[in-house]
């Protein structure tokens, strides 16, 4: 469980592309802290393990899964990266809960400044994800914790102040970069809930684990 307050911005070393789950190697100096193999941590929204660790250097493992449903394929060495290791039991939650697990990915369409604030438009290639938001409603572009300021058909509008700006990757982002979205949990939760109906209702959840079980057996 993260919070979409990153940490630190990292930078990319390595990135081992080969068949099966690739190898990506960043540089941190805080989240290295208390980080060592089994360890989880955000990076770039996306939550991944940790295989290796040397120094200030924590190195991960890449499925064809995550490479699929992530933007993390465009990263390449020297790329910076959002970091943030799990909030602890206690700790205070300055963003809101964030999994780490992307549901889409987002096309980042216009980034206009306005009074040293910047207003960026992302458009969501995939419309269904919409319906998890709300304006004022919570989303984590990138692994960071922001306020839906807009919501349109098709694509939705953050506003991020210089502080964000200046410690993620968000103030290097153009027109044109992909961006790991992750909706607020809360927001999914609640369209399951109203999907399946009442609680009782068990002829829907015995049609949802039939075809769950259809596209398991498929995947075979």
């Amino acid at each position: 469980m993260f919070t979409g307050i990153v940490e630190e911005l990292g930078e990319v070393v390595r990135f081992l592309r080969q068949e099966g789950a690739w190898r990506l190697t960043v540089r941190g100096e805080r989240t290295v802290e208390g980080s060592s193999v089994g360890s989880s941590v955000a990076v770039n929204g996306v939550y991944l393990t940790v295989v290796e660790q040397s120094g200030n250097l924590l190195t991960f493992e890449l499925g064809p899964e995550t490479l699929g449903a992530t933007a993390l394929p465009d990263l390449a060495p020297g790329s910076p990266v959002n970091l943030e290791r799990p909030v602890r039991l206690g700790a205070p939650l300055g963003g809101h809960l964030v999994l780490g697990h992307v549901d889409g990915i987002g096309s980042v369409a216009r980034v206009s400044p306005e009074r040293g604030t910047v207003r960026m438009r992302i458009v969501v290639p995939d419309p269904s994800l919409l319906r998890y938001m709300i304006p004022k409603g919570s989303v984590a572009v990138d692994g960071v914790s922001l306020t839906v300021a807009a919501l349109e058909r098709d694509a939705f509008e953050v506003m991020v102040i210089p502080h964000t700006l200046s410690v993620t990757t968000l103030g290097r982002r153009a027109a044109g970069d992909r961006v790991n979205l992750e909706m607020d949990v809360i927001g999914k939760y609640l369209y399951r809930f109203l999907q399946l109906g009442e609680a009782g209702d068990a002829s829907v959840l015995d049609a949802l684990l039939a075809r769950q079980a259809l596209a398991r057996g498929g995947d075979r």
